[in-house]
């Protein structure tokens, strides 16, 4: 199974930005436990982070075109772009939507996801242990189901 797991604005700054909230993992530390669960799994894995939602909007539309099933940790974007939203809707394959922090205990502005009715699945408040249940939970899945 190809997955894209794909990071949004400012993840590339883990283990530096808050770690009281986002924890001391590196961002470096999260792709290498994304590539060794997805290998324990077999699941074929792409880790992405950007700062710049065109370029993930034309990841989600290669994700669409390839069939990729995606883990998605759309970072500020969650609550903010519509753009971002319609892309994901375009998937064919399951659309797991990840946060490191618990984002419905949060500020206000933070509880209401425009990605999370187009997902099939949603994992909030697990750190990077979050993506690692979006891989398996993933890998389990009946092909095509």
């Amino acid at each position: 199974m190809l997955v894209r797991v794909l990071n949004g604005p400012n993840l590339r700054r883990l283990g530096t930005r808050e770690p009281d909230k986002y924890g001391t993992a590196t961002y470096a530390r999260l792709v290498e436990h994304c590539h060794a669960v997805a290998g324990e799994l077999g699941l074929e894995a792409t880790v992405r982070q950007t700062d710049a939602e065109h370029e993930m909007l034309g990841w989600i539309h290669e994700a669409a075109d390839d069939g990729a099933a995606v883990v998605l940790n759309p970072a500020a974007w969650t609550h903010t772009s519509v753009a971002l939203r319609d892309a994901c809707a375009m998937l064919t394959a399951p659309l797991v939507e990840v946060h490191l922090t618990n984002v419905h205990a949060r500020e206000p502005f933070r509880h209401r996801s425009y990605i999370s009715p187009v997902a099939a699945a949603v994992i909030a408040g697990c750190g990077i242990d979050g993506y690692a249940l979006a891989l398996r939970w993933l890998a389990a899945r009946p092909a095509g189901g």
